[in-house]
């Protein structure tokens, strides 16, 4: 059976290229149950359109397996239509956000046959088999397909429990070094104490899911539980990349990495215990550093590689934090902040902007939050992300009318698309690029324009040291 997976490209260059982690998984698991694949990586190797679509058409291939967060909707339907086009006998599988949370539209919209709902690694193998055996795929959970023009789901996959059972990904079938070149230039300070042409980092997930449940997030994994990987395995995989691939700078890649006082402490005890002279940052929960002895532990962290952390905002305003679904207060999240200081770390964060409530007023207060500690935010405008409460509200409230005319129209949320404030549109984007370049100027920044909210690499302040 010959097997093509795409790694499909969500941002044309410059933006800067990240590695597919979910697809490093998924082609990983389909390598170790003995499948032979090409890949066809548009991200690393841009092309036109027409380009790709010449290959799909001079390429037979009995899969074509792709997977993208919902934002790329209007991607995946492209390819699959191409796909079909020249191949209609060719089966199109289609994975993460995309397939789990608008499987209906994904379905009856495109040229995709089968939609991969949630964790895939098990999931497509099994699908993989049952095609190569010419099995009925009914049985296979965790998939949702067309039969009879009728959209058939099966049962739901259960979680993998023992996630570090997972192989680590195999990124032999991946060109890392435009990946590699492009995350290095797009690195954030503060950077490690080492020239910037000698960074090599690559990202790591040490968790599968997310503790929350925040009304506009949608993310791959969201109805399992959170599963996060021991400290153990997160070192062994540290050290498979220093030794395979030469890294020295990890970007841990989860919706949340640290999320104790006491995993924070565990982690950091053996990573110093180790020996492994990594630098890297990772993303924390908000509030999670609370206390005077705290301080102790950001100093260990630092001295263990870490550079930065990163812990969300995303409002000032308690009516908008609670609609949002956040448990903590803009005064626990200055706290921290005052922590990270103190113990020598910087503190990095993101807002979002737009729900009903906003106002010229709640987004000043988050602003003036945000210059009062010293951070200039990565914001973004309120992209209301299907399967979420948000995506409910925005249709029941006729915000949304045509869904896969908006699917086909998402783009990052730092692009203008939806409107739910009582604000017009002219006031809502002159209030958010007024408080922006405010917060620029405060922070004696020199952002403006689209640099507003397309920051590139921004000035971390510097931490005394």
């Amino acid at each position: 059976m010959k097997i093509l997976f795409i790694n499909i490209s969500l941002r044309p260059a410059p933006a800067r290229k990240w590695l597919p982690l979910g697809l490093a998984y998924i082609m990983t698991a389909t390598k170790r149950a003995g499948f032979d694949f090409e890949l066809l990586d548009l991200d690393a190797h841009e092309q036109p359109a027409q380009e790709t679509e010449l290959y799909l058409a001079n390429h037979r291939f009995d899969v074509v397996a792709m997977g993208c967060i919902v934002t790329g909707y209007r991607f995946v339907k492209r390819l699959s239509l191409a796909v079909k086009k020249a191949f209609p006998d060719t089966t199109v599988i289609v994975g993460n956000t995309v397939a789990s949370s608008i499987s209906e539209i994904l379905l009856t919209r495109t040229g995709a046959d089968i939609a991969v709902c949630g964790e895939g690694d098990i999931t497509l193998v099994e699908l993989l088999q049952g095609l190569s055996a010419g099995e009925d795929i009914k049985e296979v959970s965790g998939i949702c397909y067309l039969r009879d023009n009728k959209v058939i789901c099966s049962l739901p996959r259960p979680p993998i429990d023992k996630v570090d059972e997972i192989t680590f990904p195999d990124w032999d079938s991946f060109d890392l070094e435009p990946y590699i070149e492009s995350l290095r230039a797009s690195l954030n300070e503060p950077l490690p104490p080492i020239p910037r042409n000698q960074i090599r980092p690559m990202p790591i997930n040490t968790a599968r899911g997310c503790p929350y449940n925040c009304t506009f997030c949608y993310h791959a994994f969201r109805g399992y539980r959170y599963r996060p990987r021991s400290p153990e395995s997160i070192i062994a995989e540290i050290e498979y990349l220093r030794d395979k691939y030469g890294v020295n700078y990890i970007a841990f890649n989860d919706e949340l990495t640290l999320f104790s006082i006491y995993q924070a402490e565990d982690f950091v005890e053996r990573l110093l215990s180790s020996n492994v002279k990594i630098y890297w940052r990772a993303n924390c929960r908000s509030g999670l550093f609370n206390k005077d002895e705290h301080v102790n532990t950001v100093r260990k962290l630092k001295e263990a590689g870490c550079l930065a952390l990163s812990f969300s905002l995303e409002s000032a305003d308690s009516d908008i934090l609670n609609w949002m679904g956040k448990k903590v207060s803009p005064g626990a999240f200055s706290r921290q902040v005052e922590i990270l200081r103190e113990g020598g770390l910087p503190a990095l964060t993101s807002i979002v902007i737009g729900y009903p409530n906003e106002t010229p007023l709640t987004i000043r207060s988050t602003i003036d939050c945000c210059i009062q500690n010293g951070i200039y935010p990565s914001a973004g405008y309120l992209l209301p992300q299907p399967g979420t409460p948000m995506y409910e509200y925005a249709l029941e409230h006729g915000y949304i009318k045509d869904e896969e005319e908006y699917l086909l129209s998402m783009n990052d949320r730092q692009n203008f698309q939806i409107n739910m404030t009582q604000m017009t549109d002219e006031e809502f984007q002159a209030v958010v690029e007024s408080e922006l370049a405010r917060c620029s100027r405060e922070l004696g920044l020199e952002l403006s324009g689209p640099s507003l909210l397309k920051t590139g690499h921004y000035r971390v302040p510097k931490i005394p040291r």
